[in-house]
Formats: C-alpha cells, sequence, structure tokens
C-alpha cells in the first residue's frame, strides 16, 4: 500500500470497507495499547482487526461481546461470530439460545439470521422450546426471508426459502392439538405430509414419518429419581400385556427414564417398549388456576421373569435443597396392566429433572 511496486501514488489512500470509528480505534491500539470498544463499533471494529491481523485487538472485540451477550442479541452476535469465524464466540451464543430459546426467538434479530445459522439452531437437541412455537417462529423467519429475496410471500415461496430447514422441524413432538392448529394448516406442509403426520399421532403402531422424532433434551440442575415401593419380591410373569401405571406430578418436570425390575434368573436381556402420555390438568381453587401433570407410562416386557415391588406408596414426594418439593401421587388405572397397580407390580422407578 505505501511500498514496493504496487505503491499507490495518491496523496490519500481509501479504505472504502472500513469505518472511519473503527480504523481509529485500530491505530489507538497500535500506538498507545488503548481499547476504546463500543456497543456500536464492536462489529466494526472487529472486521478490521481481522483484516489488518491485529489478534489481540480481535480479542478485546471478542470479549466485549461475550460480556454483552444476551438471549435478545444471542443470534445476531450469533451470526457474526460464524461471519467472522469465532468458534468460541458462537458456541456461547448457542448455549444462551438453548436456555432461553424462547426470548431469543422472540428478538427481533432471529428473523434476520441467514438460512446456514437457522439450520445449525434447528439441528440442535438441546433447545428448550415446544415445538409448535418453534415452527412459528421459523414460520415468521420464511416470510422475512421471502421480503429479503423480493419473492410475493407465499405458502410455496416459504417453503422454498425454508428448503431444508423444514425437515429439521420434528413435528412428531408436537400434540395433535397443536399440529393441528398450527402445521397443518400452514400450507407449508403437502396434503400427502399432513395426512402421515396425523396418522402417527393417532394409530398404532405409528407408520413411519420424514420427520425426527426425538426429543429436544434441554436439561439443567442435578438427576433426580423415587421409587414407589418400599420391598422387593420375586416372579412377576409376562405374555404381552402392558405393565401401566398412572400418577400425578404437581410440578413440570423432565422425565428421562424409568427403573425396571429385572429378572429372578440372575443377568437377562429383555426387549421392553416403554411409551408416556402426558395430560396438563386445570383446577380452580377461589382465584387461581392450579395445573396439574397427570402421566400414563406403560412398559410392554419381552423375556423372563423378573422380580416385582410390593407395599406401594400412593404418595413419593422428593426434597430437593435448590428446589421446592416434587409430589408424584399414583392412582390404579383402569383395565389390566398386567397386574401392575399402586400396591404391586413393575416399573419401580422414575428418573427425572427439575
Amino acid at each position: 500500500m505505501f511500498n514496493g511496486g504496487m505503491a499507490t501514488t495518491s496523496a490519500e489512500i481509501e479504505l472504502p470497507d472500513v469505518e472511519p470509528a473503527a480504523f481509529l480505534a485500530l491505530l489507538r491500539f497500535l500506538y498507545s495499547d488503548e481499547v476504546q470498544i463500543g456497543p456500536e463499533t464492536v462489529m466494526t471494529t472487529l472486521y478490521t482487526a481481522k483484516k489488518y491481523a491485529v489478534p489481540a485487538l480481535e480479542a478485546h472485540c471478542v470479549d466485549f461481546l461475550t460480556k454483552h451477550l444476551r438471549a435478545d442479541n444471542a443470534f445476531m452476535l450469533l451470526t457474526q461470530a460464524r461471519l467472522f469465524d469465532e468458534p468460541q464466540l458462537a458456541s456461547l451464543c448457542l448455549d444462551t439460545i438453548d436456555k432461553s430459546t424462547m426470548d431469543a426467538i422472540s428478538a427481533e434479530g432471529f428473523t434476520d439470521i441467514d438460512i446456514d445459522t437457522l439450520c445449525a439452531v434447528l439441528e440442535r437437541d438441546t433447545l428448550s422450546i415446544r415445538e409448535s412455537r418453534l415452527f412459528g417462529a421459523v414460520v415468521r423467519w420464511a416470510e422475512a426471508e421471502c421480503q429479503r429475496q423480493q419473492l410475493p410471500v407465499t405458502f410455496g415461496n416459504k417453503q422454498k426459502v425454508l428448503g431444508r430447514a423444514l425437515s429439521l422441524i420434528r413435528f412428531p413432538l408436537m400434540t395433535i392439538e397443536e399440529f393441528a392448529a398450527g402445521p397443518a394448516q400452514s400450507g407449508i406442509l403437502s396434503d400427502r405430509e399432513v395426512v402421515n403426520l396425523f396418522l402417527h399421532f393417532t394409530v398404532n403402531p405409528k407408520p413411519k414419518v420424514d420427520y425426527i422424532d426425538r426429543p429436544r433434551c434441554c436439561l439443567r440442575g442435578k438427576e433426580c429419581s423415587i421409587n414407589r415401593f418400599q420391598q422387593v419380591e420375586s416372579r412377576w410373569g409376562y405374555s404381552g400385556t402392558s405393565d401401566r401405571i398412572r400418577f400425578t406430578v404437581n410440578r413440570r418436570i423432565s422425565i428421562v427414564g424409568f427403573g425396571l425390575y429385572g429378572s429372578i434368573h440372575g443377568p437377562t436381556d429383555y426387549q421392553v417398549n416403554i411409551q408416556s402420555v402426558v395430560f396438563e390438568l386445570q383446577h380452580c381453587m377461589g382465584h387461581a388456576r392450579i395445573s396439574i401433570l397427570l402421566l400414563i407410562s406403560s412398559a410392554v416386557f419381552q423375556g423372563p421373569d423378573s422380580h416385582y415391588g410390593t407395599k406401594g406408596l400412593k404418595k413419593v414426594i422428593h426434597e430437593s435443597p435448590t428446589a421446592s418439593k416434587t409430589c408424584f401421587v399414583f392412582y390404579s388405572s383402569p383395565g389390566n396392566n398386567n397386574g401392575t397397580s399402586i400396591e404391586d407390580g413393575q416399573i419401580p422407578e422414575i428418573i427425572f429433572y427439575t
């Protein structure tokens, strides 16, 4: 630029892609080690520091962004972190989005992200949001993208701009009511896809669908467990009928597994199919509305006779030093249930996060 065969002869050197404030911050840092970064100049200063290979100033910019990272700017900073190849900052942005997904997707910056960033977020198993709300946010992004590409905001164009991002929405995780009220009427899915997903919700065995059904597990805190039996006995047989329990919980929890009794003959392989259904019941007490979660969990065993529990408890309370009490109340479930009841049977342990 200044010396050599390609040196300019002009009295002035133009830097059209560098903001004056950012270049001044670069010069000040080079000559005095003074760092002057603000919310309005940090991104342009980071760009300038990278352009002229000043890693120390880059580090100061990234540190500034990290300290000011919030849910409402996480998507904007994630886009910049990916653009400037800052993996550590990108990872922190994704962690923030995981923990405060609803706040992050409600921010203005969400609809400004590029398709690759959108897909990177939708691929995550750790988002803390219901899939129906995530779908609504993705539709908002598609409408904004149509406008950026100067396309009419039609069902077909929204599907077009979403591309593979649409396949990353986990429709099977929705309730049938959520699916019927949102995606089924959105016009983005084909009629065949809508029918197949309705069949997935309503019939057993469930037909295969082309969408991921793996839960998004945003689990923080400590793993907890409760056991509903006080004594273990021998010989519980299986004939293809499901062992089923029904219980309520006084607060929202994330159930991650069930403890089951094993064979009376020592180490043995079983084939077990476990299913859980959750209902939210609401009761009015005076002016207060109280929500109670009703869960029905069943397990179909294929294998030899096992141990089983007896002297079952109607109510089990789990106390945590860092959280309020979690109260489980067990009820008799109609039907055969292979004999499993409040008093006796299988499915002794519930493993959960609060």
